[in-house]
């Protein structure tokens, strides 16, 4: 029931309403070309860099509606996962990675329409030698997450939200919604008042004086 409250929700406006602009991956970008989202459960994955051997093991665990998570050390020399790997998740009826390292076979990830975020690509293959743990607390693109959180992901990237959470982020997802369409509208009609960016402005004490801003206030002598 959560993941469907959160199905269809842009990750940004997820990541503006759980607070400070500070939820979501940074550095990860979508391997697709054309867009691509998902929303399921996430199934985390912490490897050293360059070794994918405990990624294999997490792919037997994965159920329909899963998202791979893996925590790669953000190293990109050396390829985490590719088409073998991709094409067994999908058949166990997983809908996404979310890589924090590198990934090669992008054309198939493409060709199969199998949603894909990573920091990189590379053709260079990984070792199997260990260590590594699954599900576990993660991190990747500089965001945290644990086994079973709500991976919602689109062409801006991806955000993660706790289960219990779900509710109340959608709730204030949609108000969100609301509003920026009200926006919208406002703009097209010719109505839209940017008056609040003078308030802020001049909040922080900058004036606009002969064609520019300029910052009023004065810095007290020493």
């Amino acid at each position: 029931m959560s993941i469907q409250l959160l199905q269809g929700i842009p990750s940004s406006i997820i990541s503006d309403v759980m607070g400070g602009r500070l939820v979501g991956t940074t550095g990860l970008h979508p391997i697709n070309r054309s867009v691509v989202s998902v929303c399921g459960n996430a199934v985390t994955v912490r490897v050293r860099a360059g070794d994918n051997l405990l990624i294999h093991k997490a792919l037997e665990m994965l159920k329909a509606g899963d998202v791979l998570v893996v925590d790669g050390e953000a190293d990109v020399t050396r390829a985490l996962v590719g088409e073998i790997m991709m094409t067994t998740a999908h058949v166990r009826g997983a809908i996404g990675f979310v890589i924090d390292g590198a990934i090669r076979d992008a054309d198939a990830f493409e060709a199969l329409g199998f949603p894909c975020w990573a920091r990189g690509i590379s053709l260079r293959g990984p070792y199997k030698e260990g260590p590594g743990t699954i599900n576990v607390p993660v991190t990747v693109g500089g965001m945290l997450v644990n086994p079973g959180d709500i991976m919602v992901g689109d062409s801006d990237g991806v955000v993660a939200v706790p289960a219990s959470l779900a509710a109340e982020v959608a709730v204030r997802a949609h108000e969100k919604i609301r509003v920026e369409q009200e926006t919208l509208a406002a703009i097209r009609a010719g109505t839209y008042s940017g008056a609040w960016v003078d308030a802020i402005l001049k909040q922080k004490g900058l004036e606009y004086e002969n064609q520019t801003y300029c910052n009023i206030r004065t810095t007290p002598s020493l």
